[in-house]
């Protein structure tokens, strides 16, 4: 539950902590310095401290997130590219719905401008890729994953602005008996193993689709930067990253189900426990935790610190977190800073004085409206996707 109302103990050892920033933090860490260069087919620039570049991608320092709001600025927001980002104009941009869910089987187009005049939405919501946390699969359980070996960074919340696609929709004529809408960038295509698989794009149900799917243009109050898919990208709430295609261009509309490599070969769990031709294509997001503290952090032995973190789930809102400093041998209650919110993530702040020197583990986890728990472990599939257990997060008492 939120801060409760009524002055307890806790609540006051946590705003009174909140309130004296300097003494909250972990013993400082090296983050400044100058701005490196973006990564490969990255516009923005990656300074170190904020952010990892892993290939074509830039993966969030959660500690970064520590002097940040509710919403993550674009400057902080993780990019996850398959090519590179495209610099495109909004004056060339257009839209064309098309394909057999279409009245008529007519093509549909729109422009910038047709989207800015139609009533707009606002929502916030996180877009966090389906590997986040890929690595602790290897590192916590020592099993063997495929992919970009992300840690918790590859996700972020924004205030994201545009227009719904059931609007879209409904002024292009869609089919009663339509099944499927597939979004496609604009970026370039993507190859892999020296086979082309076209631009990135993804299927999604019609009935998710005239849900809560909306073709954003703008983020945090401002157009979308390039690399968050500038002029207009597909935000789809709650799921896996993939199926917010950025840098839309077209968008198929079908009376028979959609396939693309995004939804057969990858997207999908494969292994042990999973039957031989995979899960079904992946939809809803996990339930995941994170400290806003560097891996390998050093605290003050006998000085009271406030630990920080968020908390964030794809099924519900999250209701409880939970910390552990000692490996999960104890557990006690974290204090949510915000009040739970669908699609959304939770801020909490737990104090703690640890009295001894010496290597220890923190460890948070989450249970969500829903029921949804962090477990001990998570069920392994081959390509690394979901990973919901809670992480161990090493730190040094000095």
């Amino acid at each position: 539950m939120p801060i409760p109302s009524s002055r307890t103990p806790a609540r006051r050892s946590v705003l009174k902590l909140l309130a004296s920033a300097p003494v909250a933090a972990a013993v400082p860490l090296a983050t400044g310095g100058p701005a490196a260069a973006a990564g490969p087919g990255i516009v923005k620039p990656l300074p170190p401290g904020l952010f990892t570049v892993r290939g074509t991608n830039a993966e969030t320092d959660f500690a970064a997130f520590r002097d940040t709001g509710l919403l993550t600025p674009a400057d902080r927001f993780f990019v996850r590219n398959h090519t590179s980002t495209p610099v495109l104009s909004e004056t060339d941009w257009k839209l064309t719905l098309w394909g057999s869910g279409l009245i008529g089987s007519r093509a549909v187009e729109f422009r910038y401008g047709d989207l800015r005049s139609m009533p707009s939405v606002t929502r916030t919501a996180f877009i966090e890729c389906a590997g986040n946390g890929r690595s602790f699969y290897a590192s916590q359980q020592g099993e063997t994953v495929t992919g970009t070996s992300w840690t918790l960074g590859a996700v972020g919340t924004a205030r994201w602005r545009g227009v719904r696609l059931a609007e879209v929709l409904r002024r292009a004529g869609v089919a009663s008996d339509t099944v499927d809408v597939m979004p496609r960038g604009l970026d370039d295509p993507h190859v892999s193993g020296g086979v082309s698989l076209g631009r990135v794009r993804r299927p999604i149900p019609l009935a998710k689709a005239l849900d809560d799917v909306i073709l954003a243009y703008e983020m945090n109050g401002e157009p979308l930067p390039y690399d968050h898919g500038f002029p207009v990208r597909v935000v789809v709430p709650a799921w896996v990253g993939i199926a917010s295609v950025k840098w839309v261009g077209d968008i198929e509309v079908s009376t028979t189900p959609l396939h693309s490599p995004w939804n057969t070969g990858t997207y999908r769990l494969f292994g042990d426990a999973y039957p031989p031709g995979g899960s079904a294509p992946l939809t809803r997001q996990t339930v995941k935790s994170a400290f806003e503290l560097p891996f390998q952090g050093r605290l003050a032995a006998g000085r009271t610190r406030l630990l920080t973190g968020r908390s964030w789930s794809g099924a519900a809102p999250v209701s409880r977190v939970e910390i552990s400093t000692d490996g999960g041998e104890r557990w006690r209650p974290a204090v949510l800073r915000d009040a739970p919110r669908r699609d959304g993530w939770v801020r909490w702040a737990a104090p703690w004085q640890p009295r001894r020197t010496g290597d220890t583990v923190l460890m948070a986890r989450a249970t969500d409206a829903a029921g949804n728990t962090q477990p001990a472990r998570s069920v392994h599939n081959t390509q690394g996707y979901l990973f919901d257990a809670a992480v161990r997060h090493p730190v040094t008492v000095l």
